[in-house]
């Protein structure tokens, strides 16, 4: 895959996340080289075994990781609202981790500042996308969800 198009995917995925973001009030996210590098490692391992699993990086804490996979070449805004959909299982009254709402809260998590993306086809001709955050979101510490995960301003 070229770079010019994983770059333009990647600004997709990012246009998609802080338009959301905006919707919630939180600061936009900025793209990072180093977490693009790793994203696009991590999402080439993942086309290769073709098994969608979460990074060791991102079960130790390191970073925030969602994951992404399609039977076909998916556009980064694809990937992005799949992800965001996931807000109609989010119970604001109830804030906290959930693995129906994870991706959600993932994407609109405010102290996070910084994204990567990665997309890799297997060979079967489906796709792996990996998003990195920086910091990660879905802190689960006492009154991390209260303050991260805003709801949508009126």
């Amino acid at each position: 895959m070229g770079k010019s198009v994983s770059k333009q995917f990647a600004e997709e995925v990012l246009k998609a996340h802080n338009d959301y973001r905006k919707k919630h009030g939180v600061p936009s996210l900025k793209l990072c080289k180093k977490l693009n590098q790793e994203a696009q490692q991590y999402s080439e391992a993942l086309a290769s075994t073709r098994i969608l699993k979460h990074s060791s990086e991102s079960s130790s804490g390191k970073c925030g990781e969602n994951l992404a996979w399609a039977s076909y070449d998916q556009t980064g805004k694809e990937v992005a609202d799949r992800w965001y959909s996931e807000i109609k299982n989010y119970n604001f009254q109830n804030p906290g981790f959930s693995s129906g709402t994870g991706h959600f809260t993932a994407m609109v998590w405010k102290s996070t500042k910084k994204m990567g993306v990665g997309k890799a086809t297997a060979s079967d001709g489906s796709t792996f996308v990996v998003a990195r955050y920086d910091p990660a979101g879905n802190v689960i510490n006492p009154g991390h969800f209260e303050q991260n995960v805003l709801s949508l301003k009126k």
